[in-house]
């Protein structure tokens, strides 16, 4: 079957000149770059994993689509919190995190557990409780036995501990230190073994990406509890970053954690910046995503790097920094932004993007008023539920000598009778069942037939 492209380039040439045919020709086909594949494939290809965080209901359509083609690893973002599992003491809800899991089954996926042991997001009767350390100690060992020992041999790693330092270093005062001690952390990775003795188990923490001295606290913490024969298989560096603040000793703290003989994994990625988004934020962003990916493949015993969700939509970013935003590798309308090629670069890939797949979408145009000698035109582009746009383009040749005029919402040419239309920089993204529409203001004489619209 030939693509919509090479459809519409046969008709384009078939209303030119021979010699204008073999000029468009050249203009039409600039040296050729391979596009790369997706993340997965590029991140596989260096033996890492790139991941994202996802909410299992929203795991269909076009966010499912994405989730399941450019990611090997998933990340539930809140599913498996406490608070979310057993809302009300001895009630559990399991539908949201097995959701999750079935998806990355089927689609070759791995999943990291997150997280087991915080001071946030925990049940109200739990934190509202009174316990003696017993009887906390006792909670906190059941609930990891109940939801690892429920996902044990599927998932291949945890975030046991989530959080445990302040910014200088010294313990966070939380539930669990304040009712256990620091031992809450060795506890906690204890019963987690015991569990699933195959699960990789990590720490997993904020603001501990360079050396300073909360990522010194986590190192040194780590080194006594690896001398102390407890189980510690990695450290999570969280990696919510801001435009312009990514530390330059990102690699060198990487590698003195994998020096200590554990794993490293950035886990939580995003880069967020003060809106709007300009183009220069947007290709500074795309710089600091390939910096971070680099680093990460740069250290042998980095393991990978996962998005803290990867569309703007599902960013929890704005809600928790009013005026900031922008922080993913896509766009509200699941398009890819300049940070997901730094991304793709930053695993070895060249940033091209591949030609958008039209299966599922169409176009269709339409005479909206007519006047005189002069008319309006929409064209409308349409996406069945399951297939979306992250660009698009339109070609359609006039029969009958009319000429366009000024386009609001996409980007148009004509040459003689062939007009071609291209989404402007904010509305190339299609959702799956949702559509885009551009117009124009055209002339006409004699007749002004409607023309059959390309999609390409």
């Amino acid at each position: 079957m030939r693509s919509a492209l090479s459809t519409s380039l046969s008709t384009f040439l078939a209303g030119l000149t021979a010699a204008a045919a073999a000029a468009a020709l050249l203009v039409a086909a600039p040296a050729a770059h391979a596009a790369d594949p997706p993340l997965r494939d590029l991140a596989a290809a260096k033996g890492k994993a790139i991941g994202t965080a996802v909410t299992g209901s929203k795991l269909t359509g076009t966010y499912g689509d994405i989730a399941g083609r450019e990611f090997n690893w998933l990340t539930p973002g809140n599913a498996m919190k406490w608070g979310s599992v057993e809302p009300t003491r001895g009630t559990f809800d399991w539908t949201e995190a097995d959701r999750i899991v079935d998806f990355a089954e089927a689609h070759g996926q791995d999943v990291r557990g997150h997280t087991l042991v915080w001071h946030s997001q925990n049940p109200s009767w739990l934190t509202n409780g009174t316990w003696t350390p017993a009887q906390l100690g006792q909670l906190m060992n059941d609930h990891i036995a109940l939801e690892v020992g429920r996902y044990k041999g599927r998932l291949e790693a945890w975030d046991v501990v989530n959080e445990p330092f302040n910014e200088d270093g010294t313990y966070r005062r939380t539930i669990w230190y304040n009712g256990l001690g620091a031992d809450y952390i060795a506890q906690a990775l204890t019963a987690a073994r015991a569990a699933d003795p195959a699960a990789r188990l990590y720490i997993n923490d904020y603001n501990v990406e360079g050396v300073n001295a909360k990522s010194t606290a986590l190192y040194n913490l780590v080194r006594d509890l690896k001398a102390r024969g407890v189980p510690i298989d990695g450290v999570g560096l969280q990696a919510h970053l801001i435009l312009g603040q990514v530390p330059s000793t990102l690699q060198q703290n990487i590698q003195r954690f994998a020096d200590l003989g554990v794993d490293v994994a950035i886990t939580e990625l995003d880069i967020r910046m003060q809106l709007p988004a300009t183009e220069a934020k947007l290709a500074q962003q795309r710089t600091e995503y390939d910096a971070v990916v680099k680093a990460c493949v740069a250290v042998s015993r980095c393991t990978g790097v996962t998005v803290w969700g990867f569309t703007d939509s599902d960013s929890w970013i704005p809600d928790t920094f009013p005026g900031q935003g922008a922080a993913t590798p896509y766009d509200e309308n699941y398009a890819p932004k300049p940070a997901y090629h730094g991304i793709a670069t930053g695993l070895g890939g060249s940033g091209t993007t591949p030609p958008p797949s039209t299966e599922g979408c169409s176009a269709a145009y339409k005479v909206a008023n007519q006047w005189n000698t002069g008319f309006t035109g929409n064209v409308t582009i349409s996406c069945a539920a399951g297939s979306s746009l992250s660009s698009w383009r339109v070609d359609w040749i006039f029969g009958a000598g009319q000429h366009i005029g000024q386009a609001w919402n996409a980007i148009c040419t004509q040459t003689a009778a062939t007009v071609s239309c291209a989404n402007a920089s904010w509305n190339g993204g299609v959702p799956s069942g949702g559509s885009v529409t551009f117009g124009f203001n055209g002339t006409w004489s004699g007749s002004n037939p409607v023309p059959t619209v390309t999609l390409g």
